[in-house]
């Protein structure tokens, strides 16, 4: 048969290859990454739950700021303007052309001093046209006293009537009226021809140059294209803080309370300062009452206008110093939010709702808050108060 004769060689078994599978191998695969996953999945799970059954810790938060040392002594602080008492806005009397600026921005004048001038030929021209006439009067008086005195002795030898006494004597006393008249003309003119010139009504600074030589100057500014005001003037002695304070605490202010003065332009200079004034009257719009501030002692940099920020002592309060304080702001916090870690001084600031650890450099002692040196910046917010369960780590939430 043909069967027996077949060549059955090609049915050996190779046995020194691997065996290999691909079902196999794709089943043990799957079997390792789900366990893998499984594994993960219990991790995730065991720490959600560890989470979500640990209950935050509720805490409060405060703010590291900026103040100076005598703010452990503050009842209020408040915040307004620096401004002039004795201010002026200084214009011409007379309607002209300016033709003559004496001053500039910061020159200093005295009371009185000529400071601008307007053109005055046409006054001057008055000026001398009413002295001609007083001039013109007094002639006509020399003619007609001498004609009164005559007529007077001739009444006396009959020569002559009552009558022309009479006349003689009306016209004697019509020239002496014409002096009287010339000479209101003159001072009329003399007056102005002094309202050209602009004088500063009192010693003081020139804040602002309200006009230039060649513009047309006027009380009032009375033309549509006129200048009121040449210069503005403050006398720079009078300085004083206008500072707003809420209704709600205008009674924790009074006569005489020592504060201290601070200008936003020089953040790290206190002025000693009183309460020189309560005004008596509210704004109705802001619902504050203007307190005047003066000062016990200022330099050259107090300007009108300067923003500043008032600190109204109370009455155990030693400021009263009337030398100019050169107290630099200092960065405080709360007492209560300083602790002492494994020998280190640290807060705790939150950071992804945990309680984060912070040393910090502790300084002086202000009442109830204490300066921080290092460790912290202005503005961060630090858990306040600090007890036994807050931690490095610790979950929290505010309140």
């Amino acid at each position: 048969m043909e069967t027996k004769n077949a060549d059955l060689s090609s049915l050996q078994i190779n046995r020194n290859e691997k065996l290999e599978n691909p079902e196999k191998k794709g089943r043990l695969y799957k079997l390792i990454g789900t366990t893998l996953f499984l594994v993960v999945l219990l991790v995730v799970l065991f720490y959600g739950w560890k989470n979500l059954t640990e209950a935050a810790i509720e805490v409060k938060l405060s703010t590291a700021t900026l103040q100076s040392p005598s703010q452990s002594n503050a009842v209020l602080t408040a915040s307004g303007y620096i401004v002039a008492q004795r201010k002026a806005a200084v214009a011409s009397k007379g309607t002209g052309r300016l033709v003559y600026l004496g001053v500039v921005e910061g020159d200093k004048v005295v009371k009185d001093q000529i400071i601008a001038r307007i053109e005055d030929s046409d006054i001057k021209a008055q000026l001398d046209q009413a002295k001609a006439n007083l001039n013109l009067c007094q002639a006509d008086l020399h003619q007609a006293e001498t004609d009164y005195k005559r007529q007077v002795e001739l009444l006396r030898t009959k020569s002559a009537s009552q009558m022309e006494v009479d006349v003689s004597e009306a016209t004697y006393r019509k020239v002496l009226a014409s002096i009287e008249v010339a000479k209101a003309q003159v001072l009329q003119s003399e007056v102005a021809l002094e309202n050209t010139l602009v004088r500063a009504p009192f010693n003081a600074t020139v804040l602002a140059k309200n006009a230039d030589v060649g513009e047309v100057v006027a009380p009032l500014g009375a033309g549509a294209n006129s200048k009121a005001a040449v210069v503005t003037l403050a006398d720079m002695s009078s300085l004083e803080g206008e500072i707003d304070v809420s209704e709600s605490n205008i009674e924790k202010i009074l006569p005489n309370q020592n504060c201290e003065i601070r200008l936003d332009a020089y953040p790290d200079h206190a002025y000693p300062g009183f309460v020189a004034k309560i005004v008596p009257t509210a704004d109705r719009s802001k619902a504050t009452v203007m307190v005047k501030v003066g000062f016990k002692n200022y330099d050259q940099r107090v300007l009108p206008e300067m923003s500043a920020k008032v600190v109204f002592l109370n009455e155990t309060s030693s400021n009263n110093k009337e030398s100019i304080e050169e107290t630099k702001e200092l960065l405080v916090i709360p007492s209560s939010s300083i602790v002492k870690r494994n020998g280190v001084q640290v807060v705790y600031v939150i950071r992804d709702d945990k309680a984060v650890e912070i040393p910090v450099t502790k300084g002086k002692d202000l009442g109830e808050f204490a300066e921080i040196k290092s460790g912290l910046i202005n503005g961060d917010k630090v858990i306040n108060p600090v007890d036994d369960k807050i931690k490095d780590g610790v979950k929290v939430s505010t309140k």
